[in-house]
């Protein structure tokens, strides 16, 4: 048998702390014909990737989540949700993109953008990045903004001076949602903790509120729109501040508590939990657009290298992350 070419990627060798990440060497990818195979330059922490390797999944969603994951390891050991990169080559099918072509991707169906290299369909996730982006900035792009997008826009149709409300609004998706909500000319109420205050603030939030003080739910008004990043906020607090044929959006939880079904059955009001956005590159490349043409700002809190892998998932688990966390895979990427 020829030699197999090998390439450095950080596996998760076991549900747990940060520790659980390791850096391997391990088989470097082939496209399949309908692949493009991309060199990584960056990728980041993302929610996603914490819970895969935390499994901090509710009691109630624990088996059925070890079934589809992993029992006793994730089955997809490499993980890194998002990515940018260039493309080094292509499979004989490929039409959309060439040799060369500086790409940012979804990669959460097949994670592995923890690694060197990882091959990619061509009608997946995948778009040229931003020309006025950075490989890192663009890495951060493909899983919060796009998540704040298909809530926001294709789930609950967001319209010009609407009130939206965005309980944790410093967050990746927050800071996302946010600068989509004022983009589509929405009155925009940022809820977040003081020391963040000033940063959604600047993202264009009309109104900010700190969610550390113990009355800030008095402060809620009335909302078309409530989206919660983090979910933290009491669904009955939420529901009584939200218009009659309001929105209750939650990318935090996997399904609808027994409260939320039966104000789906009994209100006008929508109710929305865990959906996933389309695997297609339609919003990467409205996204692309917005950033180019100055509308949308990439956050990113700190920047290091796949080297620091376990210290950058130590830092995302405490919970005070502003925007994103980068990592740096490759630095020879051009």
């Amino acid at each position: 048998m020829p030699n197999l070419i090998k390439m450095k990627a950080v596996v998760c060798t076991k549900y747990g702390p940060p520790e659980v990440l390791q850096i391997q060497d391990v088989e470097k990818p082939v496209p399949k014909n309908n692949e493009v195979l991309v060199k990584v330059h960056a990728t980041s922490v993302s929610a996603a990737d914490y819970r895969v390797r935390s499994f901090d999944i509710p009691i109630s969603f624990w088996l059925p989540a070890r079934l589809m994951v992993g029992l006793r390891k994730p089955r997809k050991s490499i993980l890194g949700m998002e990515l940018s990169g260039k493309i080094e080559s292509i499979g004989k099918d490929v039409k959309l993109f060439k040799e060369g072509d500086q790409v940012f991707a979804a990669s959460l169906q097949t994670f592995g953008g923890y690694a060197e290299f990882i091959c990619l369909r061509e009608d997946g996730p995948i778009a040229l990045k931003p020309t006025n982006a950075t490989y890192e900035e663009a890495a951060a792009i493909p899983i919060g903004a796009r998540t704040a997008f298909h809530y926001l826009k294709t789930i609950g149709n967001i319209k010009s001076e609407q009130k939206v409300l965005i309980y944790g609004a410093s967050g990746s998706v927050g800071t996302y949602a946010v600068q989509i909500a004022k983009y589509f000319g929405a009155e925009v109420t940022g809820v977040c903790s003081q020391a963040n205050l000033d940063l959604v603030k600047s993202l264009g939030a009309d109104k900010v509120i700190d969610y550390e003080k113990t009355d800030f739910t008095k402060s809620f008004e009335s909302y078309d729109i409530i989206f919660i990043t983090v979910d933290k906020c009491p669904f009955k607090v939420c529901i009584e501040a939200l218009n009659k044929n309001g929105y209750y959006l939650n990318i935090g939880r996997p399904m609808k508590s027994l409260s939320m079904i039966w104000t789906s059955i009994n209100s006008s009001r929508k109710v929305v939990v865990g959906k996933n956005s389309p695997e297609t590159a339609e919003a990467l490349i409205i996204l692309k657009r917005l950033v180019e043409g100055g509308q949308l700002q990439i956050v990113i809190d700190r920047k290091l290298s796949i080297n620091n892998i376990v210290e950058a998932h130590k830092y995302v688990d405490k919970g005070h992350k502003k925007g994103n966390v980068v990592i740096t895979v490759n630095e020879d990427v051009s």
